[in-house]
């Protein structure tokens, strides 16, 4: 009896993209966030599958030109500001000649005009649309500019296919006109964020987890937190993380107990939810929310503005809580609840816990892989 090495025929049927992903910032850029996250998981991943995966995107002081992370064969040039200038130059000069079976645009900024003229297949990815939150963020002409080039962004590529990560990011899209718009949640690394075994703070804590920028609406959290000390005395709120909003919110919460943490490596972080007896998201608008899943697969329930992106992420009543956004007193209320009522506490965590294990990132991976390559062979 003649024995035939299946693996053969498994080698021979793998046939290895080459994927080219175009982004404001990389992981290790001291300004990444959520969206290069979840760029980083996801990509990360499909390197490893054997996949060619090449990050266009930015550089920052100190860092090196060319750079290998899990298998991402990372180029940056020029700067964040002016990124999308020098972009054109570079691409059209070094990279449009490659044979990309997919080049993937992660629109989380000011989009990029110049490669909508490239006939290789193309595909976006939005977190969330800007929109008029962008005027919350930066000065008017500044503003406006954003404004303007993403509705024009979109008025134009209207025919491009869409990866949305949330069903609020994807309404959007369709709003604008957008024809084709794929949902794939974001996800998180359950080897990362887990459950330590590690037990709460003794005193009752409250956090805050992400970038510091205007338009997260930190600045409700710390007032609403002002309302919390006089019924739960006890209690102590902390910041982590870092942005260009910071030095403001410190001016705003002295006087209370408020610790500020600056940028925290991801071991730090998955012990501060751990510690953390709820997490609070107050931001006007999110893509998904990825830190809410985070704090989920740490046994940790998340207070949330309802807004676009976190309405999907917070289940109400189950996983966390909803409250109207920009609401301080009812922020404030909701944080007193869930830190006096440890019932109400224990039930949230479970049904968190059980809401994060959804979010699978190598399933997740393998849906948005499915959905790049039927793009590249259309």
């Amino acid at each position: 009896m003649i024995r035939i090495d299946t693996r053969i025929f498994v080698r021979l049927k793998f046939k290895p993209m080459k994927i080219l992903v175009i982004n404001w910032q990389d992981i290790k850029n001291p300004r990444a966030g959520g969206a290069e996250v979840h760029l980083h998981d996801f990509f990360g991943r499909i390197a490893k599958m054997g996949h060619d995966v090449t990050l266009l995107t930015s550089g920052f002081k100190n860092a090196p030109r060319e750079e290998t992370i899990d298998g991402i064969k990372i180029y940056r040039m020029g700067g964040r500001n002016y990124f999308n200038f020098v972009l054109p130059f570079v691409y059209w000069r070094k990279f449009h000649r490659e044979k990309f079976d997919v080049v993937v645009l992660d629109i989380n900024k000011i989009p990029f005009f110049s490669l909508l003229l490239e006939k290789k297949p193309l595909v976006g990815i939005a977190h969330h649309l800007f929109g008029k939150s962008i005027f919350l963020e930066v000065p008017v002409p500044m503003a406006l500019y954003v404004y303007l080039t993403e509705t024009l962004f979109f008025k134009i590529a209207r025919n491009l296919p869409f990866i949305a990560v949330s069903p609020s990011t994807a309404n959007e899209l369709r709003k604008r006109g957008v024809k084709q718009v794929e949902i794939i949640y974001n996800c998180v690394d359950r080897n990362k964020y887990r459950l330590l075994g590690i037990p709460k703070t003794p005193y009752p804590l409250v956090t805050y987890l992400g970038r510091i920028t205007k338009y997260k609406s930190i600045d409700h959290l710390i007032e609403a937190f002002k309302i919390v000390k006089q019924r739960v005395p006890e209690a102590r709120l902390m910041i982590v993380g870092e942005g260009p909003y910071r030095k403001k919110l410190m001016e705003l919460a002295k006087g209370l107990e408020v610790k500020f943490t600056g940028f925290v490596s991801e071991e730090e972080k998955v012990e501060i939810l751990n510690k953390s007896w709820v997490v609070v998201n107050p931001s006007v608008k999110e893509g998904w929310g990825l830190t809410v899943i985070e704090a989920n697969a740490c046994g940790t329930p998340v207070i949330a503005a309802n807004s676009p992106g976190l309405r999907d992420s917070v289940q109400n009543g189950g996983t966390g809580i909803l409250y109207p956004y920009g609401n301080i007193e009812r922020l404030a209320e909701e944080i007193i609840r869930v830190l006096t009522d440890e019932k109400l506490r224990e039930t949230l965590s479970n049904n968190a816990l059980t809401w994060s294990q959804d979010f699978d990132c190598d399933k997740n991976t393998k849906r948005l892989l499915k959905f790049l390559k039927k793009v590249g062979d259309a």
